[in-house]
């Protein structure tokens, strides 16, 4: 027996191609048949359809489970384990065709609901992402999670969920995350145990292999939308506070450069592509990413993404190449998708070299960290500390902190605008501050208006809420000068 059929799992080569044209069967009888043309397997990784393929395998359309020959899980899991062997073994993807060709090998005879309860079932394992494809169905979830069989997890925005989603065993997880990295183009195995990638359908994949994964095989999916948010959804959805969306179009039409900042899963990524949707669309955007998460709704979008060194270490694109590969495509916005690495210093170069607008994401716990982050960042780039608060006071002009509630929900909590402290080094200091009821002026507010009035004087562009920029009186909120009563 080849080794493909000994693992139970499907030849490398044909791991995430294209279904072949829908199979045109036709019905014979009530036992093994067909009733009419039924469409092939979905497209590896479908979302946002009406699968109802749960882990105890349900039929597809909604229609009765299936316990197969031999009555109960027992016989439907030995008559699986051989039809997938003899898919393994003839290389045949697990159409109803090839699901119900297997069957009659092993002298089986189904109805019709049974041979598609099969074949479903085989698809989703054999080239879908098996247990995990109701979740990834659900246009709410945003990250599926795997600690072990039996703890899936899901994030619908409001924190995580424990699921009733459960794999047979710890070989299960383990031969799912292999399977997607394959598709990915990676390597996961016991030389290689974790990996970070993207999937076909722009899905991000993390998994880690026991043993440094205690106890169970971890995969983390992080869902990427078909499209981007826009600014009115995130003010519907309470990421972006009430009065926020004009200030936020205010920093975009003054050409402000500006970083977002937040912990893991705070929404920096949603944001930003929301953000770059309000730029004009004579505007040439460059992105530049290790992982391609970024979906603007922009005409003008060039994508590029970097690449890990292959099984003999060549073959690398770190994204600060790709960021002095942008600065060569006449970029008019210039984006890092993540800003973790020496492409700091690239990035702060271009932002002060008439680059304007630029902008990115960093991984910070504050917006008042984010300077110190910077400054770790370049050092380990061989950018002295001098030299980098120099340049970060002439490139950067705003910094959007994102914070995850104690309801779960993300949303922005603090503008701060940047400037120098006696000693020379650049702090940020807060200008607008965002509870969960109200905001409140603070002390840079007063020069967050002059930047934003400066930029749209320059020639810019106009600032879209008025002329006179943002009195304060442009909102109701608490003032730390005046006192009155906090809006909402």
């Amino acid at each position: 027996m080849n080794r493909e059929a000994a693992t139970g799992t499907e030849p490398a080569g044909g791991l995430g191609r294209r279904p072949g044209p829908r199979p045109r069967v036709t019905h014979e009888s009530s036992s093994y048949g067909w009733t009419e043309a039924r469409d092939g397997p979905r497209r590896y990784l479908s979302r946002r359809t009406d699968a109802r393929d749960g882990p105890g395998g349900s039929l597809p359309g909604g229609t009765e489970q299936w316990d197969g020959p031999g009555g109960g899980a027992d016989g439907r899991a030995g008559l699986l384990d051989g039809v997938r062997q003899w898919l393994a073994e003839s290389g045949s993807e697990p159409t109803p065709a090839r699901v119900a060709q297997a069957l009659r090998e092993q002298g089986r005879v189904l109805g019709d609901a049974e041979v598609l309860g099969a074949a479903e079932r085989l698809r989703s394992e054999l080239v879908g992402s098996g247990p995990l494809e109701p979740l990834l169905a659900d246009p709410s979830v945003t990250d599926v999670l795997v600690s072990a069989p039996d703890r899936v997890w899901v994030d619908r925005g409001g924190g995580l969920e424990l699921t009733a989603v459960t794999f047979p065993d710890a070989t299960a997880v383990r031969r799912l995350a292999q399977r997607l990295a394959a598709v990915a183009g990676r390597r996961l195995d016991d030389a290689r145990p974790w990996v970070d990638a993207r999937l076909p359908d722009g899905t991000r994949l993390h998994a880690v292999l026991p043993p440094v994964a205690v106890g169970s095989t971890c995969l983390s999916l992080r869902v990427v939308r078909p499209r981007a948010f826009t600014l009115d959804e995130l003010v519907a959805a309470g990421t972006v506070p009430p009065g926020g969306d004009r200030v936020l179009r205010a920093l975009l039409d003054a050409r402000l450069s500006f970083l977002i900042s937040g912990g893991t899963g705070s929404g920096k990524t949603t944001l930003l592509s929301a953000l770059l949707g309000l730029v004009g669309p004579g505007e040439r955007i460059v992105l530049a990413e290790d992982s391609a998460e970024l979906r603007p709704d922009h005409p003008h979008v060039v994508r590029l993404e970097g690449r890990p060194a292959n099984q003999e270490g060549v073959g690398l694109v770190a994204l600060h190449d790709l960021v002095r590969q942008a600065l060569r495509m006449r970029p008019d916005r210039l984006v890092v998708g993540e800003v973790r690495g020496p492409e700091v210093v690239s990035l702060l170069a271009a932002l002060n070299t008439g680059h304007e607008g630029g902008s990115g994401t960093v991984h910070a716990n504050a917006a008042a960290q984010v300077p110190a982050r910077l400054e770790a960042l370049g050092t380990a780039a061989g950018l002295d500390r001098a030299a980098l608060h120099s340049q970060l006071a002439a490139a950067l002009s705003v910094v959007l902190h994102l914070v995850r509630d104690r309801a779960g929900r993300r949303r922005i909590a603090e503008v701060h605008v940047l400037e120098r402290d006696p000693s020379g080094l650049v702090v940020t200091v807060p200008a607008l501050r965002w509870g969960e009821d109200a905001f409140t002026y603070e002390r840079g507010w007063e020069r967050l208006r002059g930047l934003l009035r400066d930029g749209s004087e320059g020639g810019r562009g106009p600032i879209r809420s008025g002329t006179e920029g943002f009195p304060r009186d442009t909102w109701s909120a608490t003032s730390p000068s005046d006192g009155r009563d906090a809006g909402t």
